[in-house]
């Protein structure tokens, strides 16, 4: 028991859980309001579009790499889909345009796989390259403009409901959307991917050290390759979502989002230099960085400071991850001086 308390302790998951615990009784303190039941549901509802970014990110960083891009082309395939379905005057159910952004978000993410995995070039420089590319051609090339209305079967989707939770104190009401439950598919297919799959053995290997997962047997190429195809799909599934829950489409409401996803997931306990981490991690960081943004002004801090508490969640992730980086470097050269030097 001892055992698996100390190993416990030495993981992110127990810390970051403690620091969303403290917060959350903080904020009901002050206010008296977060354990509402529409206020938990608020939260929940917030979470789902953050975390099928994040889901897509942790996977990334746990291989070693980074992706930029996911905002801007989570931003393109959203808006294309939809003005290509009101132009055509659809009138259907939602799976045609989850169809359409699932098969464009996988075709955007294969051409950064492409580069990446097969041409072996920087992800950050790759990325950072596509997510100009996919902002000029969505602006550019498709002429962007705010979209005020959307497909019928996209409408009714983003206004359905599995509950609705109300506060018998303020009268106010919170709707479960729909759209959770397919966060929640997600978050269960990448869970079983990871745990149960060559492909999710494989990430970890490489991000670990890509020569001996190499060495070892994986097609790091190919793994890389439709590691950013998944991460292309997850971001435009996010992108048509948050077009469903707001009713429109606006071109570059999503742009700028990439440094928050990647604070929660570093916060989780994901090294930023790859092969450590939890998807458990990845949804707590992001969970504090949402209850961060949402729930400020329940303790009365204007909005206004959100910016300066998200960068200083930044700057803590980043230097969490720096620190494990450095104890693992650390201990792995004190065991490789104990083998090396001979006891007398």
């Amino acid at each position: 028991m001892n055992k698996g308390l100390k190993k416990l302790t030495k993981r992110n998951e127990p810390y970051i859980f403690l620091v969303v615990l403290a917060l959350a009784l903080l904020i009901q303190f002050r206010s008296g309001q977060f354990f509402t039941g529409n206020n938990l549901v608020d939260i929940a509802s917030a979470m789902v579009v953050p975390g099928l970014f994040a889901v897509g990110t942790f996977m990334v960083i746990l291989s070693g790499g980074i992706d930029v891009s996911f905002p801007a082309l989570a931003s393109l395939t959203s808006y294309a889909t939809t003005k290509m379905l009101l132009d055509a005057g659809y009138t259907g159910g939602i799976w045609l345009p989850i169809l359409i952004s699932l098969s464009l978000g996988a075709a955007l993410g294969a051409f950064n796989g492409y580069f990446i995995g097969f041409l072996g070039l920087p992800a950050l420089i790759v990325t950072l390259g596509t997510s100009s590319v996919f902002k000029g051609v969505m602006q550019g090339a498709l002429n962007s403009v705010q979209l005020a209305t959307i497909p019928p079967g996209m409408q009714a989707f983003g206004t359905s409901s599995l509950f609705v939770a109300s506060n018998p104190l303020s009268g106010l009401t919170s709707r479960m959307p729909v759209a959770f439950l397919v966060f929640a598919s997600v978050l269960l297919v990448s869970f079983l991917i990871l745990r149960y799959t060559f492909l999710g053995r494989g990430i970890y290997a490489i991000g670990g050290n890509e020569v001996s997962a190499h060495r070892a047997g994986f097609n790091t190429r190919r793994t890389k390759f439709l590691l950013y195809v998944f991460v292309g799909m997850m971001a435009s599934l996010a992108g048509l979502i948050r077009t469903c829950m707001m009713q429109q489409n606006h071109p570059t409401n999503m742009l700028g989002m990439e440094m928050n996803i990647i604070a929660g997931v570093v916060l989780g306990g994901t090294a930023i230099t790859g092969g450590t981490g939890s998807l458990t991690g990845c949804m707590l960081g992001t969970l504090l960085i949402v209850i961060v943004e949402n729930s400020m002004i329940l303790i009365g801090i204007p909005t206004i400071w959100k910016s300066v508490f998200v960068g200083a969640l930044i700057i803590i992730g980043t230097g969490v991850s720096a620190w494990q980086v450095f104890r693992a470097n650390r201990v792995a050269k004190v065991r490789f001086f104990r083998k090396e030097v001979p006891t007398i």
